[in-house]
C-alpha cells in the first residue's frame, strides 16, 4: 500500500507514468467510466476548499466510484476532540482511499501511519500540496510537450507559497531547468529552497524584482498572489503590489508560446483581460487537475488501465 504525501514520494519514472495515464484519460475519458465501480473515496477536509475537494470528487465519480466525507472540521467528530489517528482508523472501515486536507503540517503523515487504506495529502498547512504539483506538471507537459529544457518564472509570494516550493522541488529532477524568481525582497524564496534545493542540485536561477524585465526569458510563468498581510507596513505593499499584476501590456513582452499558470484562486494579480489570451492556461490547469487525480486514485488503488 502506498500513499501520496509529498510529490517526491514518487520517482521521476513513476511520475511520468502517472502523467501518461492522465493524458490517456484526457483523450479516452469514456473508457475509464467504470474502472472504480464499487470503490469509495473519503474526502476528509478539515478546512474549507472549493477546487481541490470538488476536483477529487469529480475524479472519483468519473471513474465510476462513489464519494463520502466531510467539508469542514465543524461537521466531523474533530469538533468533539477526536484525533486524526482515530478518525482515519474509522474511515478506513468505510472507504477504499482517502484524500485529506488539514490546517496542521504533518497531519497527512499521521493519518498515513494509522490508516489501512491509501492516503492522499490534499494540503497540510503551509507544508505540501502534492496533487497541485502533479497538476502543474501535467499542464506544463501538455502545453509544452516536455518537462525539461525550459525557463520557468515564479512570481509573487515565493516565501510562503507551498505550491511554489513543491513545484521547484519537483522540477529540479528534470534536465536543463532554469528558474527566474520574481518577487519583492520581503517575499523571496526561503533560504532552504535556495541552498538545499536549487544550489544543491546545480540549478540555474536568478532572483529579480521586476516582472517586466523577466517576461521575455520565460517559457512558463507561474503567478501567485502578493498578499497584503505579509508586509510589515502598508507603504511597502502599495509600492510593490502593482509590479506583480499581469496585464495585456506585460503579455506583449512574452514569447508567443509562453504559457501562464496559476494555482488559483486569483484576486487581482492577473487582469481579467488576460483570460482571452490563448497563452492563459490557468483554467485548463483546473481540468488537468481532474485527470491527474483520476490517475493518482487508479494508481494507488492498483486498478488496471482499460484496453
Amino acid at each position: 500500500m502506498r500513499h501520496m504525501l509529498n510529490p517526491l514520494d514518487f520517482s521521476v519514472e513513476e511520475i511520468d507514468r502517472l502523467l501518461a495515464l492522465a493524458t490517456d484519460m484526457e483523450h479516452r475519458l469514456d473508457q475509464y467510466a467504470h474502472v472504480c465501480d464499487g470503490k469509495k473515496l473519503a474526502t476528509l477536509f478539515y478546512e474549507p476548499s472549493t477546487r481541490t475537494r470538488l476536483s477529487f470528487e469529480s475524479a472519483m465519480l468519473n471513474l465510476g466510484g462513489s464519494v463520502l466525507g466531510f467539508s469542514s472540521a465543524d461537521s466531523s467528530s474533530a469538533s468533539k476532540g477526536e484525533s486524526v489517528a482515530d478518525t482515519i482508523r474509522v474511515i478506513s472501515c468505510y472507504a477504499d482511499i482517502a484524500a485529506m486536507r488539514h490546517p496542521k503540517e504533518g497531519a497527512a503523515l499521521v493519518a498515513a501511519q494509522h490508516a489501512s487504506i491509501p492516503i492522499i495529502n490534499a494540503g497540510d498547512g503551509g507544508h505540501q500540496h502534492p496533487t497541485q504539483t502533479l497538476t502543474d506538471l501535467l499542464t506544463i507537459r501538455a502545453l509544452k510537450g516536455r518537462l525539461s529544457s525550459m525557463t520557468v518564472g515564479l512570481c509573487g509570494d515565493l516565501k510562503f507559497g507551498r505550491t511554489v516550493h513543491s513545484l521547484i522541488n519537483a522540477m529540479v529532477r528534470y534536465p536543463d531547468i532554469r528558474f527566474v524568481l520574481i518577487s519583492p525582497d520581503e517575499l523571496k524564496v526561503p533560504s532552504y529552497i535556495r541552498e538545499d534545493v536549487l544550489k544543491a542540485n546545480h540549478i540555474q536561477f536568478e532572483e529579480v524584482n521586476s516582472l517586466d524585465e523577466a517576461m521575455s526569458k520565460l517559457d512558463i510563468l507561474y503567478m501567485t498572489r502578493v498578499q497584503r498581510e505579509r508586509f510589515f507596513n502598508e507603504d511597502d505593499y502599495i509600492r510593490l503590489k502593482d509590479c506583480y499584476i499581469l496585464d495585456k501590456k506585460k503579455m506583449k513582452l512574452a514569447k508567443k508560446d509562453m504559457y501562464v499558470l496559476h494555482p488559483l484562486p486569483r484576486v487581482n494579480e492577473i487582469s481579467i483581460e488576460v483570460d482571452k489570451d490563448p497563452r492563459a492556461a490557468y483554467f485548463k490547469q483546473v481540468q488537468y487537475g481532474v485527470y491527474v487525480r483520476m490517475a493518482l486514485i487508479m494508481t494507488l488503488l492498483e486498478v488496471e488501465k482499460p484496453c
